[in-house]
């Protein structure tokens, strides 16, 4: 792990200039800019081991003008490429002029706080830049305006208008974005097509025919991750379309990923996959189809 210096530790001042940039893979596989300053790295010193409460040094007052960042330590797994794309971490934030901490998240190793970089945003907009083509196991320090912290975090916390903010991000868990994995051939009479745009977004194509009078399960892509056990909590994009009127009833493409318990028709099939499944009518409720890409599958958390 690669800490920060303390080399400014005698300092009162750390005043950042912006530069620099390195490359990662998306989980598409396309490059991902990563932007950054190695010169953040003298603002403080983080030590402690990724995923654990970091001990954390201010070296303040800390000022800057802009919001940016530097990886403490770069991870080698999948980088954030997309705002919806699932990702675990823990987040802690300190006050650039005390170096007194403002607020931690759980720290405690729990797999199921599955979000986004547009999640984040939402809270403290500065993020976004900051999280952008992050890996997972990377843990970044970054300095942020109070302008990308937040109006209302400076009022929450007490901040004066001025102040920059410290944070340190550890990325525990990147997910892909959509299904990666081997093409699976399926007889398809009678079934619906699934067509795919760039990003992963299934159109569904429902024949003009009878809907089957059972369930079917059919594995469109085959991932390589490991194994949805009963008991998981499956991350997954979701996508459900009326078998009679072909009007999409579920779509969470573009939005938050979905996080809930595996059903059985997901029971034993990878992470990385896109499965489709075709509910016949019942109870009163018409056929649907679903197609469903399995972005992650973790143990869900205990009550």
């Amino acid at each position: 792990m690669r800490k920060t210096s303390a080399v400014l530790a005698s300092l009162s001042l750390a005043v950042l200039a912006l530069t620099g940039c390195t490359a990662s893979a998306s989980s598409d596989g396309a490059a991902c800019d990563r932007g950054g300053d190695d010169k953040i790295l003298n603002i403080a010193d983080v030590s402690g081991d990724l995923g654990s409460l970091p001990d954390v040094s201010v070296f303040g007052p800390v000022k800057t003008d802009k919001t940016s960042f530097a990886d403490v330590t770069v991870g080698d797994g999948l980088a954030l490429g997309s705002d919806f794309q699932p990702v675990v971490l823990d987040i802690a934030f300190y006050g650039g002029d005390s170096g007194k901490k403002l607020y931690q998240s759980e720290f405690n190793g729990d797999g199921s706080r599955v979000h986004s970089i547009d999640y984040w945003a939402q809270r403290s907009a500065g993020l976004s830049s900051v999280l952008e083509c992050a890996t997972e196991g990377s843990r970044v320090l970054a300095v942020l305006t109070p302008e990308d912290f937040g109006e209302q975090n400076v009022e929450a916390f007490g901040l004066a208008k001025d102040e920059t903010i410290v944070a340190v991000v550890d990325v525990l868990d990147v997910m892909p974005s959509k299904a990666t994995g081997a093409l699976q051939f399926n007889d398809a009479s009678g079934l619906p097509t699934v067509v795919r745009a760039p990003d992963g977004t299934p159109g569904i194509i429902v024949p003009d025919v009878p809907a089957p009078t059972k369930t079917v399960t059919q594995t469109l892509i085959k991932g390589d991750g490991p194994k949805v056990k009963e008991g998981d909590a499956v991350v997954s994009n979701i996508m459900s379309v009326g078998w009679d009127d072909k009007k999409v009833t579920t779509n969470t493409w573009g939005t938050e990923a979905s996080i809930s318990a595996a059903p059985e028709q997901l029971i034993g099939a990878t992470v990385g996959s896109q499965v489709l499944v075709v509910f016949p009518e019942a109870d009163g409720s018409p056929s649907t189809v679903v197609v469903v890409d399995i972005l992650g599958a973790v143990t869900a958390p205990t009550q």
